[in-house]
């Protein structure tokens, strides 16, 4: 963001403070911020490090409620039927609200429906990651090592309908192979056994493999996001090889459906502040992750795409739930 739009945002976000007169009583009393993760998850890190600046700004009490299981749905649930008063908020992957709801088994939970955007916090890519007994240094030698020898290779990930395997399936579309899916309960153990040996190939944030990468023990291939990851400058996007593949993930801050506009516009202008205090904008460089400002009714939209978009992946690559 140039210097230009950061000043545009911080006047938008110092008016919206103020301005709205709806909103002028707004937050007078605890804000709770629900999450799906386990304490020490990545939405519930989030949380932690936006709500303290968040609640500063706001001059209010906020807590992080976590509110884990059914990969995300328990937690969008319950503030999805919580009051539209911007009392009960949710911090989220864009996975756990859009894939679960397509592999959800009750098919009933519709997140353009029963939630709306207050603001994207994160955005970010991903990385091919293989163990250096892999015979491949780039994406065009991993996918002919992947058509000589189908299934032979597998690639871990945190679970069926993470945005881990979603990557995976969709390379597999994309490159016209087959790898062999082996799901993990959380990345920690998944990682462990790939850089033992005992698994050959991810698809996983950047941060978390690369001391792996610099000890020499995990090679990365290829980036899933459209441009270069800042922390891997040297690692061309898997689209220089496989033109159209694409999977980034998102995280949100969501709020119940038919939360007035002008409590939407007064958190949204909040958290643009927050995102331009310069240890926030080192914290999210340091993880990888941008944020990048717009308003809820842009982030509406955006939203509502994505969840298209990641629903018609899902089916064209034939992922069945596992809950």
């Amino acid at each position: 963001m140039n210097r230009d739009s950061s000043r545009f945002w911080v006047a938008l976000a110092a008016l919206a403070l103020v301005a709205p007169a709806a909103a002028q009583q707004y937050p007078a009393k605890l804000v709770r911020v629900v999450t799906g993760s386990t304490p020490g998850g990545g939405a519930d890190v989030t949380a932690r490090q936006i709500v303290p600046r968040l609640a500063e700004l706001l001059k209010v009490q906020m807590i992080v409620d976590n509110r884990p299981g059914v990969a995300g749905m328990i937690a969008n649930e319950f503030v999805s039927k919580a009051a539209p008063d911007g009392y009960t908020l949710l911090v989220q992957p864009g996975s756990f609200m859009m894939v679960s709801a397509v592999l959800n088994s009750k098919g009933t939970w519709d997140p353009t429906k029963s939630l709306v955007p207050v603001s994207q916090v994160g955005y970010y890519g991903f990385v091919l990651a293989v163990h250096p007994s892999v015979p491949a240094k780039s994406v065009k030698e991993f996918i002919s090592v992947a058509r000589a020898k189908p299934e032979a290779i597998n690639f871990v990930s945190t679970g069926v309908g993470s945005n881990f395997h979603l990557a995976g399936a969709l390379f597999q579309l994309r490159a016209k192979v087959k790898l062999w899916h082996v799901p993990y309960k959380g990345s920690p153990p998944a990682i462990v056994d790939l850089v033992a040996g005992r698994a050959e190939a991810t698809f996983m944030q950047v941060p978390s493999l690369l001391p792996h990468f610099k000890a020499g023990k995990l090679r990365a291939l290829g980036v899933t996001g459209p441009r270069r990851n800042p922390l891997l400058p040297d690692v061309a996007p898997i689209s220089d090889t496989l033109p159209g593949y694409e999977l980034t993930g998102t995280e949100w801050i969501m709020a119940p459906a038919g939360t007035p506009r002008e409590i939407l516009a007064r958190l949204n202008a909040a958290v643009a502040v927050v995102f331009e205090q310069p240890d926030m904008k080192e914290l999210w460089a340091g993880k990888g992750v941008e944020f990048i400002p717009g308003t809820p009714e842009f982030f509406a939209e955006k939203f509502r795409k994505d969840y298209e978009k990641t629903a018609a992946m899902i089916r064209e690559a034939g992922v069945k739930p596992e809950f």
